[in-house]
Order: structure tokens, then C-alpha cells, then sequence
């Protein structure tokens, strides 16, 4: 039997191998990096998805959504479905799926094809399409935009499907 110490082996790497391996790892790290950077500024606008917000016709408002609102209010990232945000810090969100009015005691005016019900109880203005299904909520921060807003919405939520309920004139009630 040999009682000699052994002599620790020596590997030899070849130099390819060597630079692959220090080119693949720096990579991994720069990709990461990237992702951590990227995710860093998308800043998207928390909000929490409307009750109906996974219908289809949600889906299709959405791609037709505007670029800006108020002229000046850019569209941001938004983290939940059917949603959408204007202004940094946001000044118009959007929703769509909410609950489908029905009836209501508050005002209700027609802005272009679409018939909106309008809540001002609250330090924002609240409005609900009325007559669409499934609805849309947009609520507009009135020191930073305008009503205007919805003239911009118009085009995107004219595509939801009309529902049979519109908004009447006083002289058509009574």
C-alpha cells in the first residue's frame, strides 16, 4: 500500500472555455441588471381591476384607448386589467367592468355617443357610462384635468356595447 501523500490534481482549462464561461456569466449579470433597471422605471399606476373587467369587449376599449388626454396628460402603465391612467401623477383613471348602472338620482348627459353619469359628491368627479354593458368609470382629478377627458374616452368607449338605457329629459319622465 502506498502511504505517500497524494499531490492535489491541477486542471487545466482551456482559455475558450474560460472567457465562454466569464462572457456567459457576465451576461446573466447584465440582463438582470437590465431587468431590474427596466421594471425600475415603468412606474405603472397601482390600480385594481374592475368586477367585469376580463370581458371581451373590455379588451376592445382598451386597444382604442388614447395616447393623451386634456392635449397634455400622457397615458401611463397601469397594473391591472382594463385599466388605464393619464398624467404624471395621474390626473384621469379608467376603468372598465365596473357594475352597469341601472337606474340613478344623479345627472346624466349624453358627451357625443355616449351617455355618462356624473357624481361630483367626492374631491374627484365621478363618471359612469350609462346605457353600456359591460360600464366604464372614469374618475378625473378636477385640479389636474378636465371633463374634456371623456370627449378624449369617446371613440374607445363608444365601442362597448349599448345596452337599452339611456339618459332622459326631464319632459321624458313624468
Amino acid at each position: 500500500m502506498d502511504t505517500a501523500p497524494r499531490r492535489p490534481r491541477t486542471v487545466t482549462r482551456h482559455p475558450r472555455a474560460v472567457a465562454r464561461r466569464r462572457s456567459a456569466v457576465v451576461g446573466l449579470v447584465l440582463a438582470a441588471a437590465v431587468v431590474v433597471g427596466l421594471t425600475g422605471c415603468t412606474n405603472a399606476v397601482a390600480m385594481q381591476a374592475a368586477p367585469s373587467a376580463n370581458a371581451a369587449a373590455c379588451a376592445g376599449a382598451q386597444v382604442r384607448l388614447p395616447a393623451t388626454v386634456n392635449s397634455t396628460l400622457p397615458l401611463r402603465n397601469t397594473s391591472a386589467q382594463a385599466t388605464a391612467a393619464w398624467g404624471s401623477p395621474a390626473a384621469v383613471l379608467y376603468h372598465c367592468g365596473v357594475a352597469v348602472p341601472t337606474v340613478s338620482d344623479l345627472p346624466c348627459f349624453a358627451q357625443g355617443s355616449v351617455d355618462w353619469i356624473r357624481d361630483d359628491r367626492g374631491q374627484n368627479v365621478v363618471y359612469t357610462t350609462f346605457g353600456r354593458s359591460p360600464a366604464v368609470q372614469v374618475v378625473i382629478d378636477t385640479k389636474r384635468a378636465t371633463p374634456d377627458a371623456l370627449q378624449d374616452l369617446g371613440d374607445a368607449v363608444s365601442t362597448l356595447p349599448k345596452d337599452g338605457h339611456r339618459c332622459l329629459d326631464p319632459q321624458d319622465v313624468g
